[in-house]
Order: C-alpha cells, then structure tokens, then sequence
C-alpha cells in the first residue's frame, strides 16, 4: 500500500449496555469485545456504552489490537459513545446539543446522557482523518413522535459542527446510530449540509440495523410487520480537496449469535465498512437541502408553539394545585384526629412537590427548552437564507453568460 493511499475497516455498533436493564449484558459486551480482539478494525465507533466499566474492559482487553480509544463523558451518565482506534488519536472534542428529550421522561433517559456529536482526529499514516460518532434521539413512537423537533435539531447541529470542524482533514467518518431512515428529515439534513455519503448507498440489497427479525431481541409483534427491520446505524464519508474516498465493501460482520449462545450481540446489528482512501479529486456532494431546511424550520416552528401552550397549562395547573394546598394550612389545626392530621400532611407534601415540578417545568425548563429551539431556528434560517443567496447568484451568472453569448453571436 502506498503512501498516498490506505484502507480502513470502520465498524459501528450500538451495544445496548444499559446496566440492570439490557438483558445479557455482561456476556454480550464480552462476546464484542471477542470480536473486536479477533477481527482486524481500524476504527470502532461504539454506542450505548452506559457504564464506564464497559468501556473500560473493552480498552483493557483490545489494548494490542486497538492501543488507542476516547470515551466522551458528558450529562448525569455519559454519553454512552467512544472510539476506539488502531491508529493515534491526536485530538478529541465534544459538542453537546442543546436539546436532548426531557428531564421527567425518565424511562427514555436520553437527557441523562448529555448527548452530542464526538470528534476524534486521526493520524493514519500521512493522513488527518476526522472520525465524528452521534446517537441521536430515540424515536420511541413513529405516529406520535414527541422528540421529531428535538432529532431534526440534533441533526442539523451535528452537520453543522461537522462542517465547520473538516477544515484540514484528509477524509471525514461519521459513524453511529442516528435513529433516522434514510428517507425521514435528519437523515436529509446531515447527509446534505455536511455533504456526507453513506458506504451503504450501493448495496442492491436492503440492510436492516434494528428489529430485524433475526435479532432475538425484536419483538414478535414486529417479525411480522418487518422482518428485514429498518436501517438507522450508518457510517458516512467525505473525501476532500485532495483526498478521494472509495467504499469496497459494506456489511454485517458479526453472526446472528454470539457463539454458543441462544442471543444476539445487541439488538442492533453492527454494520462495518472498508474504505479506500487515496489521492484524487473527491466526490462533491450536490443534494438540495434548501426544502429540507424548510421543512425543519416549519417542525421548530411548531415546536415552538406547542413549548408556549406547555407553559400556559403548567401555570394553570400550578394555580389550580396552590389554592387547595393554602387552603389545607387551616386544617390542620381544626383535625382533631391525629390520623387525619398526618394524612393532611403527606397530602400537602405531595401536593408542593407536585407544585414545584409544575413551577420549574412553566419556568426554568420551558426557557431553555424555548432558547434551544429559537437558536436551531434561526441557525437554519441563516443557512437557507445562504443557500437561496448562492443559488440565485448561480442563476444571474449563467443568465449574464447566455446573454454574453446571444450578443457575441449577433457581432460574429
């Protein structure tokens, strides 16, 4: 292999390590690790890793293998993504969202994770690569999305940091689970402001990710309904001014079971590309997003007003709740039963406990939640207002050659 040109094999994979909630996993994060000490990678972008003792058996045992590795740490838990590589690590940065789900979702938890868009840069040989990893929100209901607002922001700020953060690398990974099909808007959104390919464009085959019905732990209810699952983990690449990059192949590296076992590595399958990258022209990328952007502005627009109507109910609610706990302070007094008295008291306890959930989420949480969605509104109105600028700057130059070319020809 020559100077100018080297391979990567990148896998992705989200291992669903959620400590005493993911079924198996212990003997599944060993099972990976297995694989990852077996099989020759280059770049692992993992998600889902909730315990930092996870991440730090996978650095202990692949330490020969892949000698370099970052685990972003960030929220209340982790971010749940880390890199592990074959080659230096030069530089690591940590861009959180400034929406991630809700604080009282607490089954969800994604808030917990302070979610975001990691970079690792790369030294491959002669080469900077810029290997970025994402878990975006979850989409828990496809009918009644609640987070639609949230996913779209995330996306558009992980392609905007990826476009503002190339500058100076030779070649760009992004790999992940970005729970988005690559027909919905935040796929769109990456792929078209970061001006991202994904390595699994040329397959002729469809490549399902997620609740797939080979994966033991899809639920019966969805075998049926789609039993090739859908595709939400991705790895994506860009070239640049003088580096070209090249997919050589695209697949499912891991078997349907871990050996010996009756289950699967994760309820995601994990998906590994090989790379080609090497000098020449890269590949521009010439997807319109200027409708796409119109409709995320449109999705935050709505937001924003469902985020106002929220405010006004939890101020009603809040009204509503004080008037009988003031009135509750009398009754104490006038209870001559001590059973009476200590139900009064729990009752109030709960009641103020209630009231200042309500004060903070009419409050506190829906101006941050309101700040977040103005911000990623006018960030997109900034970019489509630049890209109609560009486009009709495009058109008024191919009309003044046209019409050059017109007067040119009545001369001759």
């Amino acid at each position: 292999m020559s100077e100018e040109e080297i391979t990567l094999k990148v896998l992705s994979l989200n291992c669903w390590g959620i400590p005493y909630v993911s079924k198996n996993r212990t003997a599944r994060m060993d099972a990976i690790a297995d694989k990852l000490i077996n099989d020759e990678f280059d770049i692992v972008c993992l998600q889902e890793i909730w315990s930092i003792l996870d991440f730090k058996m996978f650095k202990s045992r692949t330490q020969e293998q892949l000698p370099y590795s970052h685990y972003f740490y960030s929220g209340v838990v982790g971010s749940g993504v880390c890199v592990f590589s074959r080659y230096p690590i030069l530089d690591v940065m940590f861009h959180r969202w400034s929406v991630n789900g809700y604080v009282h979702k607490i089954h969800h938890g994604d808030w917990f994770g302070g979610k975001g868009v990691g970079l690792c840069k790369v030294r491959v040989q002669n080469m900077d690569i810029n290997v970025y990893i994402a878990h975006l929100h979850a989409e828990y209901d496809r009918e009644n999305d609640e987070y639609t607002a949230h996913r779209v922001l995330q996306a558009f700020d992980t392609a905007q940091f990826i476009r503002m953060t190339k500058g100076g690398a030779d070649a760009v990974i992004l790999g992940g689970d970005l729970n988005t099909e690559p027909q919905d808007l935040a796929y769109r959104l990456i792929c078209g402001i970061a001006g991202l390919h994904d390595s699994c464009s040329n397959n002729s085959t469809f490549i399902g990710t997620n609740e797939c019905a080979k994966n033991s732990y899809t639920c019966s209810s969805l075998v049926n309904k789609m039993p090739n699952g859908k595709r939400i983990d991705y790895i994506l690449y860009l070239g640049s001014n003088k580096f070209t990059v090249q997919v050589v192949d695209f697949y499912l590296p891991f078997p349907e079971r871990v050996p010996q076992k009756n289950y699967s590595y994760s309820d995601h399958e994990a998906i590994m590309a090989h790379l080609k990258i090497s000098k020449g022209e890269n590949l521009t990328s010439n997807i319109d997003v200027r409708d796409s952007l119109k409709e995320a502005i449109n999705i935050c627009g709505l937001a924003l007003k469902s985020v106002r109507r929220q405010r006004i109910w939890y101020l009603i609610f809040s009204l509503l709740l004080a008037i009988p706990l003031m009135y509750s302070m009398g009754l104490e007094y006038s209870s001559t039963s001590i059973g009476l008295s200590i139900g009064i008291n729990i009752g109030r306890l709960l009641g103020t406990a209630v009231l200042c959930y309500s004060l903070f989420m009419s409050s506190i949480w829906n101006s941050v939640e309101k700040n977040a969605l103005k911000a990623g509104h006018s960030a997109m109105e900034i970019h489509l207002n630049q890209l109609i600028n560009n486009y009709e700057r495009k058109i008024e130059i191919r009309t003044l050659i046209k019409k050059l070319k017109i007067e040119s020809m009545k001369i001759e």
